[in-house]
């Protein structure tokens, strides 16, 4: 668990949503940037291509996006992995072709503040589940799944799994409505206790600002593909 929890839940807030925050042709230079970056890991299982955003591939995209976000949530210092070098990175671009599960980005390091977190859709369709239900350990995936519950050799960056959160928040059962329209992609079991705080419908120019404590997921809306730039901070 988290070391700093009193002072977390200080700094928390309800998700918000910046609507035109970015122009039409810094979307396109966003997916510039992804064009170009290198594949950081291609999971042909979940059908998902995630890439760092490693500094140096463009300085303007940098500078305006943390300045930015310092209008909106004050000062921050990153919280992304750090590349070979052990220099910061800017957030994570994803290409995922199937619906995200059930998780938390709450970090791996207990003695961190976490902050915020955002996420920008670089593609209109999808939308992301942001619960009311609160989670202060490590990042971690939530699941049913035998299989995944066994993982226990993880790499540098990866959630751990876990289904801790089943009778966490009490047994309600989730609304059956609301799973086959937003997420029936996710067992209904796995959703017992869980309670919907938002939903965010991705608009490109928009930014969706959250806590790293909520836990959320993609909903099961998804064109295709979708491609968003998620980013953790820490104060």
């Amino acid at each position: 668990m988290h070391k700093k929890i009193e002072e977390i839940k200080k700094l928390e807030k309800p998700p918000k949503v910046l609507k035109n925050l970015y122009t039409k042709e810094e979307i396109k230079e966003f997916l510039e940037l992804y064009k170009n970056l290198p594949t950081t890991v291609h999971n042909k299982k979940q059908n998902v291509i995630k890439k760092r955003w490693l500094q140096g591939y463009s300085e303007k995209l940098e500078k305006l996006f943390c300045e930015r976000l310092k209008n909106e949530i004050g000062e921050f210092k990153m919280d992304n992995l750090k590349d070979e070098n052990g220099k910061d990175i800017y957030g994570l671009i994803q290409e995922s072709y199937n619906p995200i599960g059930l998780h938390v980005d709450a970090g791996f390091n207990f003695e961190n503040l976490i902050y915020r977190q955002t996420l920008i859709p670089l593609t209109p369709v999808g939308s992301t589940v942001i619960f009311k239900n609160r989670f202060y350990g490590s990042s971690t995936s939530f699941t049913l799944d035998e299989k995944e519950l066994e993982k226990k050799q993880l790499k540098y960056g990866q959630n751990k799994r876990s289904s801790d959160h089943i009778n966490m928040y009490g047994k309600k059962p989730f609304d059956k409505d609301t799973h086959e329209k937003y997420l029936n992609h996710e067992k209904i079991e796995n959703l017992a206790g869980l309670e919907i705080e938002f939903i965010y419908e991705w608009e490109l120019g928009s930014m969706l600002i959250f806590d790293r404590t909520n836990i959320h997921c993609s909903s099961s809306k998804i064109d295709g593909k979708k491609i968003g730039l998620t980013t953790f901070t820490k104060r």
